[in-house]
């Protein structure tokens, strides 16, 4: 599959492979899961080959991110303003979601800076960042340095190992899912917290 996948971009002209590659970065935020990290990687060993140059391919990864990001972003703020805090949906606890956007006003903006490095939550975090109205400017800052980052990563890897890329793909997907298993533990220990606040509350 992984060869698959390889031969195919290889394949296109070199403005084709960029498309591609911006395409990959974009969708992942937007419509998840999506192998953009692996893609990416694809894009890096092509840059052993000569088919497409480091720069311009860590620029548009890096942009397709930022975006895909901020449209999230926009619509978690949509939909907070005209949803969640209107009361029309008893099932969603509109001081749950005040407390998840005390929580991310606080700290959002470093879930931001590291949101690339954790696959598999940039989508809730782009999300619950526009929920919780945060700067914009700061957010595409700090967005793209993270993407930036890990795009450079991602790819310089793809460039070391060429056309050996289901090695790094396996990492990546080890990788992946301690992340989304550190997640899960968190977003728990959060839950657990609220639960026992507003028992103590009541009581």
């Amino acid at each position: 599959m992984f060869e698959d996948i390889l031969n195919n971009i290889s394949n296109f002209t070199p403005f084709w492979i960029y498309v591609t590659l911006f395409f990959f970065a974009f969708v992942e935020n937007v419509f998840p899961p999506s192998p953009s990290d692996f893609v990416v990687v694809v894009g890096g060993s092509l840059v052993s080959t000569g088919a497409i140059s480091f720069i311009p391919t860590l620029i548009l990864t890096t942009v397709g991110s930022v975006i895909g990001f901020m449209i999230l972003f926009y619509v978690g703020s949509t939909v907070d303003r005209k949803i969640v805090h209107s009361g029309k949906f008893k099932y969603i606890p509109v001081d749950a979601i005040e407390k998840v956007e005390a929580w991310f006003k606080k700290y959002g903006y470093w879930v931001i800076a590291v949101n690339r490095f954790f696959p598999g939550t940039r989508s809730v975090v782009s999300f619950f960042a526009g929920m919780s109205m945060l700067d914009v400017k700061k957010t595409v800052i700090l967005s793209t340095v993270s993407a930036f980052f890990w795009n450079a990563i991602i790819l310089y890897l793809g460039y070391l190992f060429g056309n050996n890329v289901a090695v790094v793909d396996e990492y990546l997907s080890t990788y992946t899912n301690i992340a989304i298993a550190l997640a899960i533990i968190i977003v728990l220990v959060i839950f657990i917290k609220f639960v026992i606040g507003k028992k103590k509350n009541k009581s």
